[in-house]
């Protein structure tokens, strides 16, 4: 399963990732104090972001990210309940006012049945009025950025070399990620894993959204309200329960 390996050194890794303009973002969108879902949280850095201002609880189908998150929020004296779940099968001990899924994790569903099960899943656990966060990569990005690409990376006790190359299905990419990890000897370990994801255009996210029972209030690229969603690398979506 991905992230199995990856989760230890998830957070070396991606210390670079702009976690604090997602969480800008909900808040331009969502008041301090509302209760929040975090859907595929991972090791929990944006959702300790958000639970300086909201009620937060987070998601994640991996246990080995949220035992990560959990150690995170206990070291930070955060009280933050996390639940091991698959986002298209939500279920929280009460409703929530809204719900973030953050840092392109929504394009980890392989199938268009997967994305709207997901927001009829969505739906039922909001609040009435209460909305739905989420950003994913962009068919821009699936066709030029990860269209036979390699990346690398080097970092303080771990570097990776990462494929990325177009999936069978359309606007799909397969990443192939070789880790490699420094044991206490001072030995690297090779890790595979694994990665796949999947977009789709904006007009059929919206679709699915209003099918779901959603109101859709904005569709936005790049953490920006004027940047062109055709040639942004990460659209948002901020839609409403009806």
């Amino acid at each position: 399963m991905a992230y199995e390996q990856f989760a230890y050194v998830y957070d070396e890794l991606m210390q670079d990732v702009p976690y604090p303009e997602w969480v800008a973002w909900v808040l331009e969108q969502v008041e301090p104090g509302k209760r929040i879902a975090d859907i595929g949280c991972g090791t929990g850095t944006a959702t300790l972001l958000l639970a300086d201002h909201y009620e937060v609880t987070g998601v994640d189908l991996s246990e080995e990210m949220l035992e990560i998150a959990q150690e995170k929020a206990m070291e930070t004296n955060r009280h933050i309940d996390f639940w091991v779940q698959d986002m298209r099968e939500l279920e929280l001990p009460e409703p929530v006012d809204a719900i973030t899924i953050l840092c392109d994790s929504l394009n980890y569903l392989q199938t268009e049945a997967d994305v709207k099960q997901t927001f009829d899943s969505a739906v039922r656990l909001l609040t009435d009025g209460g909305k739905l966060l989420f950003d994913v990569h962009s068919p821009y990005k699936m066709e030029t950025l990860f269209n036979g690409k390699t990346y690398a990376t080097h970092a303080e006790q771990s570097s990776y070399i990462w494929f990325a190359d177009p999936g069978e299905e359309p606007l799909s990419v397969v990443h192939e990620l070789t880790f490699f990890i420094e044991g206490e000897d001072g030995r690297y370990d090779r890790v595979d894993e694994t990665h796949h994801q999947r977009t789709y255009p904006p007009e059929q996210y919206i679709t699915w959204l209003r099918e779901a029972g959603f109101r859709v209030c904005a569709v936005t690229g790049d953490f920006t309200s004027d940047a062109p969603t055709e040639t942004a690398e990460r659209i948002f979506f901020v839609a409403e329960k009806i």
